[in-house]
Order: C-alpha cells, then sequence, then structure tokens
C-alpha cells in the first residue's frame, strides 16, 4: 500500500459555478473562472479559466464561450471534463511528473443535486484518473473550512452564498438536519443588474460589465455605513444604438437586488422554521455563518441580522471556506469518512 501512496496525488476541488478552486499539499493552486472557450468549427476548447474568460462577450461566430456548471451543476459534460482535466494540468507540483499520477479526490457538491447530477460529478472525475473520488456536501465544506467542530452535538447554521445557489444548512454531529437550497446567487444578482440597467437607464451591458458593478457598487440594503464611490458604467444606448456612460451608486444596486435577496432571506426563515427546537437555541446562541462569494455583498450580513433577529458572522474569507474545508476534510480522511460520499 505504501509504495501505492507515493503514486498517488491527494486533490481537493470546489468545481464552482463561477470560480473553480483546487487544493494541492494544503495550497490554492488554482482558483479560476469556471469559463471554457470552444472552436465551434473544430470543437476544440482553446482556453479554460481566466484566458477564457477575457474572451467572454467578445468573441466572433467561430468562437464560443460556456460555462460548464449551471446552479451548482454539470451542465455541459464534455467541456466541464475538459475545464477540470486543464486545471489539474496546471497545478505546478504534477507538471513535473513523467506519468499523470493517479489522484484522490474530494469534490463539494450542492446539497440539493439528484443521484444522476452525483453520477456525472463523479464520472467527470474518473476519467481525469481520479483512482479515489469522494463528494462533499457544500454547507458541509463551508462548515469545516470556517472553523467549526461539525462533529459535536451542538447546532450550527451555513449560509453559503455562490456562484449558481445559495445553500442553507443547519449541521449537528457531523450530518445536514435540515437544509434548502435556491438557485438564487451571484449569478442571478448579475442577471438583476442587467435587466435594471436595460429598464431604467436604457442601457444595456453585458455579463462583465454587471458582475463589475455588482462587486464595486453592489450592496444588499440602501443604509450603508461607509458606502462605496458612485460607478461610471459604459454600455449600448438601447434607444439610439450609440455607446453611451451612466453613473450608477449602491442603492440603485440595492433596488435591483431587492427581489433576489427577499428569496433568500425567505429560505433561511423555512430553514430555521424547520429547525428542530434543541438545535434552533444552539443557533440563537451560535448565531448563522455565511460563506461564499456572495456573502462579501455589503450590508447582506446587516439584513440578514435584522430578518432573522439573530446574529450573522461572514467567514474571514468566504471564496474559499468552501475549497478550505474540501482541503481539511481530504487531509483527515478517516475522520470525515461519515459525512463523504463514495
Amino acid at each position: 500500500m505504501g509504495f501505492f501512496d507515493f503514486l498517488t496525488e491527494d486533490i481537493a476541488i470546489d468545481l464552482g459555478t463561477a470560480n473553480t478552486l483546487i487544493i494541492h499539499n494544503d495550497k490554492v493552486v488554482v482558483d479560476s473562472p469556471s469559463i471554457v472557450a470552444r472552436d465551434r468549427t473544430t470543437g476544440k476548447i482553446i482556453a479554460v479559466g481566466k484566458e477564457a474568460n477575457l474572451m467572454q462577450g467578445k468573441t466572433h461566430e467561430n468562437i464560443k464561450t460556456i460555462r460548464p456548471l449551471k446552479d451548482g451543476v454539470i451542465a455541459d459534460f464534455d467541456a466541464s471534463e475538459k475545464m477540470i482535466s486543464m486545471f489539474i494540468k496546471e497545478i505546478p507540483a504534477l507538471k513535473k511528473k513523467l506519468f499523470p499520477p493517479a489522484l484522490r479526490l474530494v469534490i463539494c457538491i450542492p446539497s440539493g443535486i439528484t443521484e444522476v447530477e452525483m453520477r456525472a460529478v463523479k464520472e467527470s472525475a474518473e476519467r481525469v484518473n481520479g483512482k479515489e473520488v469522494y463528494l462533499i456536501h457544500e454547507p458541509m465544506a463551508a462548515a469545516i473550512g470556517i472553523g467549526l467542530d461539525i462533529m459535536e452535538p451542538k447546532g450550527s447554521m451555513i449560509v453559503d452564498i455562490g456562484g449558481g445557489t445559495t445553500e442553507i444548512a443547519v449541521i449537528a454531529l457531523g450530518g445536514i438536519v435540515c437544509d434548502k437550497s435556491v438557485k438564487v446567487a451571484g449569478d442571478v444578482f448579475t442577471n438583476d443588474i442587467i435587466y435594471y440597467m436595460r429598464t431604467q437607464h436604457n442601457l444595456y451591458v453585458g455579463e462583465a460589465t454587471a458582475e463589475h458593478i455588482k462587486i464595486t457598487v453592489g450592496a444588499a440594503t440602501e443604509d450603508l455605513q461607509s458606502p462605496p464611490d458612485e460607478l461610471s458604467v459604459q454600455g449600448r444606448d438601447l434607444l439610439s444604438g450609440k455607446p453611451k456612460q451612466v453613473q450608477i451608486n449602491y442603492r440603485e444596486v440595492a433596488k435591483a437586488l431587492d427581489k433576489s435577496i427577499i428569496r433568500i432571506e425567505d429560505a433561511v426563515m423555512e430553514t430555521l422554521s424547520n429547525t428542530p427546537p434543541e438545535l434552533a437555541s444552539d443557533i440563537y446562541n451560535s448565531g448563522i455563518f455565511l460563506a461564499g462569494g456572495g456573502s462579501m455583498l455589503r450590508g447582506l450580513d446587516k439584513r440578514l441580522s435584522l430578518k432573522t433577529d439573530l446574529p450573522v458572522y461572514i467567514a474571514e474569507d468566504p471564496l474559499r471556506a468552501v475549497v478550505r474545508g474540501t482541503g481539511i476534510a481530504l487531509k483527515n480522511l478517516d475522520r470525515y469518512k461519515g459525512i463523504l460520499m463514495q
């Protein structure tokens, strides 16, 4: 066994709708957008990750940019497999090896995933030389990554707002007691902003610009203590067809995102109402923990806190909380064997 261990590499993957992160030897070695650019005539993949992201919205008819994951699950099997394979090849330590090593993988998946979707993730992993493949639910990985002890008889509530889904779960004794997965997250926020710019400013902006607005002046509430400056946004005027520029502030973004955030609030309230009373008292004392890129939206923690009357804490590096947890589970396979699915 020892000899074969030498030939096996351990890799933890957070396969996200918006970003894919990979941990190898306790370090995040890949952090790239989950985007693939494909040549339509030959069908070949010409770029993945950051390189493909730069092409988004700027391609001609022979090149198509695809996001192989939709709502946290694989939508384009072939493209996702090529993407995972190319990301793994980018890992510096594996580049030096003569032969591609066998991989022991832990991949995190949304909690609302179906059996068929689970099999798709597993098969993708096996095709990139995954000899041992374990799956872990995203809220579980986020809880481990935040530093919570999920094995003790104490309830913790996690809200993981990613790119495609928001995962809400109450965890105790190494298991998910009740959970809810809603398809309202970063991508929906981006689309809300595109729609708002069209209807309120007659300005047609692309996905990359809307994403930039969300990160730069995005807010969940109109009363922020330290608001960001106004942002100049360029796009195409829908009336004249000419390029034009408008100023946008955080209050407008808060208005644009309001309906989607209400849906997340409702999902949190629904999960709380399904929580057993003993765990509810634990959550009253410990509060709610936020992870995922969406939790960085200004004022979201405050808004959820007002809605639930509970303290809300944001993980220290919310974007990497899930992949960190996946990495910890991989390192301590024996301890977390019970929560991993093979």
